[in-house]
């Protein structure tokens, strides 16, 4: 890892997002609360939390960093479900991966939650697609 020792502690922020193409069936059950393994919005929530808290064991040069905040906003759209994550600390080191692990893991969340409705008749899925991670803001001080 890089030696960021010598480095004050800053007020750290970043926002990433990211989307999942999912089946209109699909995107009905989420909405009406019926896929067989639950709430998608909360599992993708508690995934998200945990993907950021965890960014530092899943990245080899990543530091461990002591998060003090991390919002997860989920939405059903026309062709899918969106994911956002906002991540807060005090640190010497951004939490921009934090972000990008929580996006990460709470859309594989959803996608392992409704793949049984994703799979087409060979098991395959053909539409089923995680697009766009990305870190939409970062910010270090107090801007």
């Amino acid at each position: 890892m890089i030696d960021i020792s010598s480095k004050d502690i800053v007020r750290r922020y970043a926002r990433a997002s990211g989307f999942i193409a999912l089946k209109q069936d699909t995107l009905m059950q989420i909405k009406n609360g019926t896929v067989k393994k639950g709430d998608v919005f909360e599992s993708a929530k508690i995934a998200a939390i945990l993907g950021a808290k965890e960014a530092w064991m899943r990245l080899p040069y990543c530091h461990q960093i002591p998060l003090e905040s991390v919002n997860v906003f989920s939405e059903v759209k026309d062709d899918g479900f969106s994911l956002a994550c906002e991540v807060s600390a005090g640190w010497k080191t951004g939490v921009e991966m934090d972000a990008l692990s929580a996006v990460s893991a709470g859309l594989l969340t959803v996608w392992d939650m409704v793949k049984y409705l994703e799979k087409d008749e060979t098991g395959n899925y053909p539409s089923t697609l995680i697009k766009d991670i990305k870190v939409e803001l970062k910010v270090k001080g107090d801007a």
